[in-house]
């Protein structure tokens, strides 16, 4: 990672922690809860469909070290509840970082070098202007227990009142050779709920005052759900 010189001409600060003039520290990822999705036109009048992110604090709650943890990283602190909501670890936890938000959910975000001077601090999004591609991670819909033919899209069987094959699999073997059923074989089973990610997409706004930011497309998750905003690994 490439370091940046500051203006004391002595100390480098690597640009992934790079600290702000409002107290704030620079980070390639932060948390944010999704709203939904609506549109917007551009300035050609073009439409543009858009994914709502609602901005929350995001605190740094922990420092990783090479030395106590075998790794650099930053401990995020998100999703503010009240304080009668939390348990006494947790609690106990935010006293030692001295953080006053009562934040519920934790993460963490790898860096090179992490600076134990930043404890407390709130991430800044300087790093996410309009145009920046970024990555999204976040927890796919769930959908329940699900036939062959919504899960993986199988063709399935005649209509017809005659046919006794509608919507099952078919043959999942082969009688006495293999005598079982291969891993991995496409059957009913539990659907969505799952960690993915979508990669490359586009920031279009980013409105702190309002507490928003706009996604060009749709990211994983339902809505209120929670979703990581990383700057793109492939750009």
């Amino acid at each position: 990672m490439a370091e940046e010189t500051t203006s004391a001409g002595s100390e480098t600060v690597s640009a992934e922690t790079k600290n702000t003039n409002a107290g704030k520290i620079a980070l390639n990822a932060f948390y944010g809860q999704k709203a939904g999705m609506t549109r917007i036109f551009d300035k050609d009048g073009n439409h543009v469909p858009v994914t709502v992110i609602k901005l929350i604090p995001n605190i740094i709650t922990q420092v990783k070290t090479q030395d106590k943890d075998g790794y650099t990283a930053y401990q995020i602190g998100f999703y503010e509840k009240r304080e009668k909501l939390l348990t006494k670890p947790i609690k106990g936890h935010l006293k030692k970082a001295q953080v006053d938000a009562f934040t519920s959910r934790f993460a963490e975000v790898k860096v090179d070098k992490a600076d134990p001077s930043v404890l407390g601090q709130k991430i800044s999004l300087e790093s996410f202007a309009p145009s920046t591609y970024i990555d999204v991670t976040g927890v796919s819909k769930g959908k329940g227990f699900q036939g062959v033919i919504k899960r993986f899209n199988f063709a399935g069987g005649p209509a017809a009142h005659g046919s006794h094959f509608h919507r099952t699999p078919g043959s999942i073997g082969c009688r006495a050779t293999p005598a079982r059923v291969f891993k991995q074989k496409k059957m009913p089973g539990h659907m969505g709920d799952q960690t993915k990610t979508v990669q490359n997409l586009v920031v279009v706004e980013v409105n702190e005052e309002k507490g928003y930011l706009l996604i060009k497309g749709s990211v994983p998750g339902a809505k209120n759900g929670f979703v990581r905003v990383a700057k793109a690994r492939k750009k």
